[in-house]
C-alpha cells in the first residue's frame, strides 16, 4: 500500500526535530563542561591543547550517517509525491496577485477549490505574472508556481471537511491575504457543483487593492452555510456549496 504523504511528512519533521534536539542537549552539555573544567580559576595559565584523531573522525562520521539518514528519509516522502497515481483526478491551479483559479477537467473554473472526498488528486501549478507556492497545510504539501512552468503534486483527500489554501512565497502587498478555500464535499455532490453549477465561478481581483481579505471569512471555513455535520451527511445543496457563497465584500479595499 503506498505510503500516506501526511505521515511521511510528520516523520521527517520529527526525526530531523529529534536529531537537533539530541544535538543541542549534547553540545550543550559538552560547552558547560568546557566552561567549567577550564575557567580561569582551575586554569589560571593558558596551555595548548594537541588535537585527537580518534575524536575528530568520530565528529566527522556521525553527522555524514545522521545526513544521510535525514537525506534518505526525506527523499522516499519526495519521490510519493512526485510519483502521481494513474488514476488521479487532474486540478489546474494558476496564481496571481492575489489569489489562486482553479480549472477542472470539463473547463468549469473557481476560486474555491472543491474536492470529491477520498479521492487521488493532482495538482498541475503555474502562475501568470510573479512567483507564488500553493501551500495545503493540512496535506503537509507545497508547490511553486512559476510563470511558464507547470509543477505539480498529488493528494489524497480524506472524509469531507474546510480547509485552505495558501501562498507560502512572498508575491506583493497582498500575499498574506492570499487565501482560498478548500472544501471536501462527497462524491456525489462534487459531481453536482462540477456539472450544474455555472462554469466559472470566479471573481476578479484588482492588483491595486490593499488589506482586502477579512480574515473572519477564513476562520469559519469561507464558508458560513457550510458544517461539518452538513458536509459528512452530504446533505447540502449544491447551491449552497458553490464558491459565491464567498460573501463579495472580502475584496473590498479598505
Amino acid at each position: 500500500m503506498r505510503p500516506n504523504i501526511v505521515d511521511q511528512v510528520d516523520q521527517t519533521f520529527w526525526l530531523i526535530m529529534g536529531i537537533s534536539i539530541i544535538l543541542l542537549a549534547l553540545i550543550t552539555v559538552v560547552m558547560i563542561y568546557f566552561v567549567y573544567k577550564y575557567n580561569r580559576k582551575r586554569h589560571p595559565v593558558a596551555e595548548n591543547i594537541e588535537g585527537n584523531t580518534t575524536l575528530e573522525i568520530v565528529w566527522t562520521i556521525i553527522p555524514v550517517i545522521l545526513v544521510l539518514i535525514m537525506f534518505f528519509v526525506s527523499w522516499a516522502g519526495f519521490k510519493n509525491m512526485r510519483d502521481v497515481p494513474k488514476d488521479a483526478m487532474v486540478v489546474s491551479v494558476t496564481g496571481q496577485m492575489w489569489k489562486w483559479t482553479f480549472e477542472y477537467d470539463n473547463k468549469k473554473k473557481s476560486d474555491t477549490l472543491f474536492l470529491p472526498a477520498n479521492t487521488n488528486v493532482k495538482f498541475d501549478i503555474k502562475s501568470i505574472d510573479v512567483n507564488h507556492s500553493f501551500y495545503l497545510p493540512a496535506f503537509r504539501t507545497k508547490e511553486d508556481a512559476i510563470p511558464g512552468r507547470v509543477n505539480h503534486y498529488w493528494i489524497r483527500t480524506n472524509e469531507p471537511e474546510v480547509y485552505y489554501a495558501a501562498c507560502a512565497e512572498y508575491c506583493g502587498l497582498n500575499h498574506s491575504y492570499m487565501y482560498a478555500p478548500v472544501i471536501v464535499i462527497p462524491e456525489k455532490k462534487f459531481i453536482e457543483w462540477k456539472n450544474y453549477t455555472p462554469p466559472d465561478t470566479t471573481k476578479s481581483v484588482t492588483p491595486v487593492k490593499t488589506d482586502s481579505l477579512k480574515t473572519d471569512t477564513l476562520k469559519t471555513g469561507a464558508v458560513n452555510s457550510l458544517n461539518k455535520d452538513t458536509l459528512k451527511t452530504g446533505s447540502v445543496k449544491t447551491d449552497t456549496i458553490k464558491p459565491n457563497s464567498v460573501k463579495q465584500d472580502t475584496l473590498k479595499s479598505k
